[in-house]
């Protein structure tokens, strides 16, 4: 069993974009402006293509078993966001979306990372770990000291995960409306 973690290429959306939405649910229908399930996932394919905004290729980590997408992460510098999130803001007005506020969900000294998801037929298999390993190595290339995610607060198995990988909570942060944790690993 071989894993490797590499870059994502445009090419990746169509494996990338329904992993995205696994992790994020409903949140996806909001960052694309759209309320059909196959016209959230092609507006994720048409941000993941693009270089501007928080669910870039740029920002998204491959994980593969044997040669198959198993897995992915985004993870993106905070002090990058605002501009990322202000670039995906005039995407969503420029579609027409009735909301086209993008919540903060980082603070600029960290590294984000947004999401991680394993596709079910690979989970249990150290995957999701190793990514976490990998966003330590990135924030060390980038020379940035925090590591950072939100996590639901009713979500106690991760929040128990993300405590074992070193994250503590730190403070509450909203997203949509909606209560998280704010967690950060000094890395």
């Amino acid at each position: 069993m071989k894993i490797t973690i590499r870059q994502a290429q445009p090419t990746d959306a169509k494996n990338a974009a329904p992993l995205i939405i696994d992790a994020i649910g409903d949140i996806a229908k909001r960052m694309t402006g759209e309320t059909e399930w196959n016209l959230v996932e092609q507006g994720l394919c048409e941000l993941f293509k693009r270089n501007d905004n928080r669910h870039s290729y740029l920002y998204t980590y491959i994980a593969e078993l044997n040669g198959t997408v198993a897995g992915i992460m985004v993870l993106y510098p905070g002090k990058d966001a605002p501009a990322l999130d202000r670039n995906l803001s005039d995407w969503l007005a420029k579609k027409g979306a009735t909301n086209t506020e993008v919540d903060a969900e980082s603070l600029a000294d960290e590294l984000y990372i947004d999401t991680v998801c394993i596709d079910p037929e690979f989970r249990g298999k150290g995957i999701g770990s190793q990514l976490f390993t990998y966003a330590e190595e990135v924030a060390q290339q980038k020379d940035i000291k925090k590591l950072s995610l939100n996590v639901e607060v009713e979500k106690e198995s991760a929040i128990r995960l993300y405590k074992r990988l070193g994250y503590e909570i730190v403070s509450p942060w909203t997203i949509v409306g909606e209560p998280f944790h704010h967690m950060v690993k000094i890395v």
